[in-house]
């Protein structure tokens, strides 16, 4: 189980303190130990036994390869990850997610060090990783939200030059920080739709309304928000539609301005 925390002003500690972040994302009961054959990225990892790991809750900068270019930060990102495992004698202590496994095939869990420290906390932290929620994984969410907090308040590595791009200037797929006017909201069988500027719709799936008990969406029409997320072209949908779509599942992916 993680590791408790007083609650007293601990959100302001938090916010003065990086490493209690990463702290309260450390668990007491150490899962087995796996060992590490490689470092694909800051996000990925391939063990001996020739399973490939994507981590729970983080996505770091993507390297270079068939044909992309080398995110910024990505080279640091995998760097930091290599020495975190190295410390921990070329191995990570995995507790594997539900679902256990991604669309690619690639084992999904949150790694630790042998003092149940989270390498995923420490990567966020220090501004090498984005905190993403794909729910039903959710168990770091708020964790990782208070060491983002950090790195966004220090100004550190990816926080250092970050922009929220506006849904009308998407033209795009892929990870994006974005930002827009909620112009409409609308619910139906398909869980709630957020539509920024007639550009972007965040979608909310029926599935992931389980974490927004007691919200009012309707309330949201007008505000503006930020989010970040897989931007997806939405082929096929008439022009009265939004192009493009971002799933978000879980609340601490939105923030309200």
């Amino acid at each position: 189980m993680l590791k408790k925390a007083p609650l007293v002003g601990v959100f302001l500690f938090l916010v003065a303190n990086g490493s209690a972040a990463v702290e309260l994302c450390s668990i007491d009961v150490i899962p087995p130990a796996q060992t590490v054959d490689k470092i694909v990225d800051g996000d990925t990892l391939r063990l001996r036994d020739g399973r490939r790991v994507r981590l729970i809750g983080i996505n770091a900068p993507e390297m270079g390869g068939r044909g992309r270019r080398t995110e910024a930060y990505a080279v640091q990102a995998t760097r930091r990850l290599t020495g975190l495992v190295k410390a921990n004698n070329n191995k990570v202590n995995l507790r594997v997610g539900d679902p256990s496994q991604d669309r690619y095939g690639r084992v999904l869990a949150h790694a630790y060090d042998r003092a149940g420290v989270s390498l995923e906390a420490q990567l966020v932290a220090e501004g090498l990783a984005y905190h993403t929620v794909v729910a039903p994984n959710t168990a770091l969410a708020g964790c990782l939200t208070q060491a983002e907090l950090q790195a966004r308040h220090q100004r550190v590595g990816l926080w250092k030059n970050a922009t929220f791009t506006h849904a009308k200037d998407i033209n795009s797929g892929g990870f994006t920080l974005l930002r827009g006017r909620v112009a409409r909201v609308q619910r139906n069988r398909g869980g709630v739709w957020l539509e920024l500027e007639h550009s972007v719709t965040v979608n909310i799936p029926l599935s992931s309304l389980q974490y927004f008990k007691g919200q009012r969406f309707a309330e949201w029409q007008g505000r503006t928000l930020k989010t970040r997320g897989w931007v997806t072209e939405r082929r096929g949908q008439r022009n009265k539609y939004a192009k493009w779509r971002l799933t978000a599942s879980h609340p601490s992916m939105l923030e309200w301005q």
